[in-house]
């Protein structure tokens, strides 16, 4: 008899491939759940912010161009895949074995190239992506262990033998689990910009009220008025440069200065979260944060210009010899050793400690990146893009008429 994977009775082998499978599932579950809270959070207290680690950092794969394709979070293509194993395992046969053997090769090719995009192009790797990849290549080397066919010749004839009936009805049901996750995308999307706006912009006028900072960051990433607290939108943005979150809400702030131009003060407020320079918090996830915030400190001038680098050119960044080369390209070399500039930042960083705690975890009320302060409202971490809209609207309605323009859309 030929061997098998599933084909000989409940042994520990079957067992080992359904736990396998079952794993590719849940990982999946979890990778799509998390997706749609970072993408698409329905109260202001579900955002993203940058406070596991600058490497194991799943928010980047969720804002990432590859968490979904054609508006299907890949997530949903795992499941799938981890249930026909499951399948697999509880109703063996020869063709859904030699089916998932085909396409246990196919997936590992692909979380294989998914790891590497993810830790050389994003920087990071998510830990839910990463306990789908594990369970995947266990269940790839089950197959290739003990799978059917396995004592055959050829390449082909080990691995390229799936059944076609099992394949069609395998690429209907996907297509139809695929279409479902598009719609449910698209409403996700299209509630941003209703219901769940309305609900965000009524929390965020329900959060208390706060104190500016001691100091305002002179450094801005827009600037509509001389006097900060001119504008009817001002924002203290507590970031880093080496965050990928504070990233993220930079490209927002780039398109919303554009569209409420003149209306918008944000200044940045540094807080790297590199232990060198921040006693504020104990984290020290981002090496080499202080020397990017000493260089775009050092020449006022020249912030915006080094601050936008820095986030263009984010993984090259977090490089020693990328940031040399940076200090050499702008002419800021002696920042890293002047005594007003590194007094600037510390005293930036310590305006930090002047917030109540929002966690017993932590001391005080600045402790991750991105923390923003908007109209003396304090706000963890980021929003989608017509969540934080609705916001600054809401802002300048109040300041223009003294009504809110979303009050009335509120379920």
């Amino acid at each position: 008899m030929s061997p098998s994977l599933t084909l000989e009775g409940g042994n520990w082998k079957r067992m080992a491939s359904l736990v396998a499978g079952a794993g590719m599932t849940l990982a999946s579950y979890l990778t799509i759940r998390h997706f749609f809270t970072a993408n698409y959070p329905e109260s202001i207290w579900e955002g993203s912010f940058c406070d596991i680690s600058a490497f194991f950092n799943c928010d980047s794969s969720a804002f990432s161009g590859i968490s979904a394709i054609a508006g299907v979070p890949i997530g949903v293509f795992g499941a799938v895949l981890g249930g026909v194993v499951v399948l697999g395992a509880i109703l063996p046969s020869e063709s859904l074995e030699r089916t998932n053997k085909s396409l246990a090769l196919l997936n590992g090719i692909g979380v294989v190239s998914l790891a590497a995009y993810t830790v050389l192009v994003l920087g990071s790797m998510c830990l839910l992506c990463a306990g789908f990849y594990a369970f995947s290549l266990a269940s790839l080397y089950l197959f290739w262990r003990y799978g059917i066919d396995s004592d055959r010749k050829g390449f082909a004839g080990r691995w390229l033998r799936p059944s076609a009936a099992v394949l069609l009805v395998l690429t209907l049901f996907t297509v139809s689990q695929a279409w479902a996750a598009a719609r449910y995308h698209q409403a996700r999307r299209d509630a941003q910009s209703g219901g769940v706006a309305a609900r965000v912009v009524n929390q965020f006028f329900n959060l208390p009220e706060v104190a500016w900072p001691s100091e305002i960051s002179t450094y801005r990433t827009a600037s509509a008025t001389e006097v900060f607290e001119d504008a009817p939108i001002r924002v203290v943005e507590f970031a880093d440069l080496l965050c990928s979150d504070c990233r993220y809400l930079n490209e927002q702030i780039a398109r919303l200065k554009e569209e409420f131009a003149g209306r918008m003060n944000v200044a940045f407020q540094f807080f790297p979260l590199d232990a060198r320079c921040n006693d504020v918090v104990e984290k020290d996830k981002h090496p080499g944060a202080c020397d990017l915030s000493y260089m775009a400190a050092y020449d006022p001038g020249k912030f915006n210009v080094i601050h936008d680098e820095i986030f263009a050119s984010f993984e090259a960044a977090k490089t020693p010899e990328w940031r040399v080369e940076l200090a050499r390209r702008h002419g800021v070399e002696a920042a890293l050793t002047d005594s007003s500039t590194i007094d600037l930042v510390g005293r930036l960083i310590r305006t930090g400690a002047e917030y109540v705690k929002t966690s017993e975890e932590y001391s005080h009320g600045i402790r991750s990146t991105p923390t923003m302060i908007i109209n003396n409202r304090m706000v963890i971490g980021t929003f989608p893009y017509e969540q934080l809209r609705a916001i600054f609207q809401a802002l300048v309605d109040e300041a223009e008429t003294g009504g809110r323009f979303l009050e009335n859309w509120e379920d």
